[in-house]
């Protein structure tokens, strides 16, 4: 049921999206000839006249469309002048290309004010993450730290925490022996071990059965990780250097050992490398109370873990009254529009990875569990988030999108003269051709990550 309620809730963006274009056109005098949901691509499902307008239902349900008659050639049937939209001024003809965004943006707004007065609360983004449990074995170093059950992690290496999954985020890319390291810290390790073994200042190859005195072990630098990062808008990338094979198995046979013997197959460099892996601090802050509270150095284990159970509860801002309510739902749009504008940075500077996006699919999953575990309002506010995505991506100057006609619009009306109809249309149409591959793409994404229950 949680699925069918979100697949209805986004044929419903659809719908007022195409019907924002539809109105505006019809509030300005310009005739519209379909109505269609879904994309022309395969078979009709359904189609009916209502008064002078064919309304249809297409196979492909990814989309939707507003026609008029100038799309219409193919018909042979004479088309008279006041009629074709191309002949409307520029201003209506900019009015009703905007008019299906403008529809979208209204939507999320009316959703989350929804949300606002009925709920009495909206999500302020930001979480507050309690220790439940320490699970970790005895001997590791959580146990010493001198954190509590209960306690409220505020800090991690001076980063403030504030999402559900920052101290995950922090533990993994803090792991023992992890295989990678700092070329600073190599470096220096480096000039250790040559003021301890002189004799191996020049030399390429450490001989055979040649003893290497090594210098003490000291943790490697601790981590600061980008509050971007943190808050999930951007995957978290360190300016790392990884182990070599040799260098990884130097280092296992190197631990707690303060001399090696060589074999006569590694550098000086390689013992460097393999000596620094050793292990980063976290150096955590909790509140506890009332009082801050900065425990002992812990650390993660090889598998990137510290041993204790959390419990991130969401900070809900009440929103019980108008002004409350009002002030709330723009803050709340305000920040999902911040992040969806970063997120499509990312995506056109390949900062995102291509199997990392998804579409639809993905899409009706997440938002029928969240609708199942977080209940209709959560569903809610996460359709109206779809809403602006919705928005601000078809408002992108691509030929084919609602962005792309507006940008041709804002040509003509700067040259004082309409731009070249069977250019645009050459141009529209292969970009519209690479939209559906790329949207066919994008599914067959979601289908995978799906069959890997990715998520």
């Amino acid at each position: 049921m949680s699925i069918i309620i979100m697949i209805l809730l986004l044929s419903f963006l659809v719908l007022v999206h195409e019907a924002g274009h539809f109105y505006a056109a019809r509030a300005l005098g310009i005739k519209v000839s379909k109505f269609g949901f879904g994309l022309p691509i395969g078979p009709t499902l359904w189609s009916k006249q209502v008064g002078d307008v064919e309304v249809l239902v297409h196979a492909f349900l990814l989309g939707g469309y507003v026609s008029f008659p100038d799309d219409e050639k193919e018909s042979g049937v004479v088309i008279p002048d006041e009629d074709k939209f191309m002949n409307k001024p520029v201003w209506k003809r900019m009015i009703v290309i905007s008019a299906g965004v403008i529809a979208n943006i209204i939507t999320a707004i009316v959703f989350v004010l929804i949300t606002a007065f009925v709920w009495g609360k909206l999500p302020s983004g930001q979480y507050e993450v309690y220790i439940n449990k320490i699970v970790a074995e005895k001997s590791e170093s959580v146990w010493a730290s001198g954190l509590e059950k209960g306690d409220r992690i505020i800090k991690i290496n001076g980063s403030d925490i504030n999402s559900s999954y920052a101290l995950n985020l922090y533990s993994k890319n803090s792991k023992r022996y992890d295989g990678k390291v700092d070329k600073t810290s190599v470096d220096e390790t480096l000039d250790k071990l040559k003021t301890l073994n002189q004799k191996l200042v020049d030399v390429d190859m450490i001989e055979d059965k040649t003893v290497v005195v090594l210098p003490k072990r000291v943790d490697e630098l601790a981590l600061t990780i980008e509050d971007e990062a943190l808050k999930g808008y951007k995957l978290y990338k360190d300016n790392q250097v990884a182990l070599s094979d040799t260098q990884a198995k130097l280092r296992d046979l190197l631990k707690d050992k303060t001399t090696y013997k060589a074999d006569g197959t590694t550098t000086l460099a390689d013992v460097a490398y393999a000596i620094t892996d050793t292990q980063r601090p976290m150096n955590i802050t909790v509140l506890r109370d009332g009082k801050e509270i900065a425990l002992k150095t812990v650390y993660s284990n090889e598998k990137g873990l510290i041993g204790v159970m959390v419990e991130a509860r969401e900070v809900l801002r009440p929103t019980k009254d108008i002004p409350s309510a009002l002030k709330g739902t723009f803050s709340y749009l305000w920040e999902q529009t911040y992040m969806l504008v970063y997120g499509l940075w990312q995506l056109f500077t390949g900062q995102i990875p291509i199997q990392d996006m998804h579409g639809i699919v993905a899409i009706t999953k997440i938002g029928g569990d969240v609708i199942q575990n977080s209940g209709f309002f959560s569903g809610l506010l996460l359709t109206a988030m779809i809403s602006l995505d919705l928005a601000l991506v078809n408002f992108l100057p691509i030929p084919a999108l609602d962005g792309g006609h507006f940008m041709f619009l804002v040509i003509e009306k700067i040259r004082r003269k309409p731009l070249d109809e069977d250019t645009i249309n050459k141009i529209s149409s292969v970009f519209f051709l690479l939209l559906i591959v790329f949207m066919i793409f994008i599914v067959f994404n979601d289908v995978y990550a799906l069959i890997k229950h990715k998520f």
